[in-house]
């Protein structure tokens, strides 16, 4: 029998009593980057933290991305302002957690005809452009910024305020982090001490009470709010919730992406092609309705290039999206081809061989205005799903939220 306790507490309830000091316990549920960093925030405002993840490790989309931290081509007003605090706070993050290999090393999106670099031009005479970071460069001023990049183009925009983390190594520096944190800080964990943080992998969650969620191993975990980050996973227990997403319409997207094996040349920035003035909103811009047709392989797969040298020297390239469920079981050769055909014409030279493709699915709202999704679908459950392409950059600034 599990004890009385208030049944529910909203956030609200729980920043009034951490304000006077009564240590409340959070159990989250998903151990990907939104999940992950909803534990940071709650352990930062002093709560306990029980952290329940199905699989032995996070394996969905927080880890199949470009640990991008992706200010430059974010929505003006409200969406801007969230990745520039989600920026702050990586940065904080990267200083306190040497393992997420944070590194402030800026974007050029790239034109390689006049109508895109038309567009460049207008994103960089945008009323907000100093908040972005950005400036127009001349092909001889890109080879100075990323002599990497060879190949024949017409001009780039530099955004200083784009950063890189390491996805792979993110989520367990940060459970490292945590369960050093004490009263605080970031110190070790003393003999006799407990850090406050709890990692429980490999626990599916399935049953959810009032005040405890039980997992598949029988066992209940006691808690006074649950924290549920399910990803782009909408069965189980998030099952009962679905009539909350179906407000913002909350959709899944399948992407494509691959890795090569390291590149001796070092990339000094993240680099986007002109595809990308097409899918991010920051470039709703005049200019965007005289860009040229896409290559039928890139607008049949929705391809845009992005390319990030990872710590290690390889380049993480993608990628496609895929909106109509069901989605395949296999990958797109021709998409890949199109993605690798393009990142050689930027650098002007063979990239080196893919060790690894593979796909991906993540959630995003698809209607109204909002960012994301969050909603109290009942009474001490908070549900925190569907940034979209944003979740990467964006997870500390939402969990931040959460608890504002």
């Amino acid at each position: 029998m599990l004890p009385a306790r208030k049944v529910g507490y909203t956030c609200c309830e729980l920043t009034i009593l951490a304000g006077v000091r009564l240590t409340q316990r959070i159990v989250v549920i998903g151990g990907g980057v939104l999940g992950t960093m909803h534990a940071v925030a709650a352990r930062r405002r002093g709560y306990e933290v029980v952290h329940l993840e199905r699989e032995g490790e996070a394996r969905g989309a927080s880890v199949r991305n470009f640990g991008l931290v992706w200010v430059s081509g974010r929505r003006p007003g409200a969406e801007l302002a969230l990745a520039l605090r989600a920026r702050e706070l990586w940065a904080e993050l990267g200083a306190a957690v040497p393992g997420l290999c944070f590194r402030p090393a800026g974007s050029l999106t790239l034109a390689t005809d006049d109508a895109e670099l038309r567009v460049l031009k207008e994103a960089a005479a945008r009323p907000d452009a100093a908040q972005r970071d950005f400036e127009l460069l001349d092909p001889g001023a890109v080879r100075a910024v990323n002599p990497a990049l060879r190949g024949e183009l017409a001009g780039g925009l530099h955004c200083r305020a784009d950063a890189i983390v390491e996805p792979r190594l993110a989520l367990p520096a940060l459970r490292g982090y945590l369960r050093g944190y004490l009263s605080g800080t970031a110190s070790e964990v003393r003999p006799g001490r407990h850090s406050g943080y709890e990692w429980r992998p490999g626990r599916e969650v399935t049953e959810i009470a009032p005040n405890a969620v039980r997992d598949h191993t029988g066992a209940w975990h006691q808690c006074d709010l649950v924290v549920l980050c399910p990803g782009a996973a909408f069965t189980g227990v998030v099952g009962r919730y679905l009539g909350s997403l179906a407000r913002d319409g909350v959709r899944r997207v399948r992407l494509q992406m691959m890795q090569t094996a390291p590149m001796a040349e070092r990339l000094t920035t993240a680099v986007a092609d002109g595809d990308s003035l097409r899918y991010y909103p920051a470039y709703d811009l005049p200019g965007r309705s005289q860009l040229p047709p896409q290559a039928p392989v890139a607008a049949r797969a929705r391809a845009q290039l992005l390319m990030v040298q990872r710590a290690d020297g390889g380049l993480t390239i993608g990628d496609t999206h895929e909106y109509d469920e069901p989605f395949t079981f296999d990958v797109d050769s021709d998409a890949y081809d199109h993605l690798q055909v393009r990142a050689e014409a930027l650098l002007g030279a063979p990239i080196p061989r893919v060790r690894r493709r593979w796909a991906g699915v993540y959630s995003e709202v698809s209607i109204g205005s909002a960012l994301y999704h969050r909603s109290e679908p009942e009474p001490g459950v908070v549900l925190v799903t569907g940034p979209g392409g944003r979740g990467m950059t964006c997870a500390p600034a939402i969990a931040e939220e959460t608890f504002r």
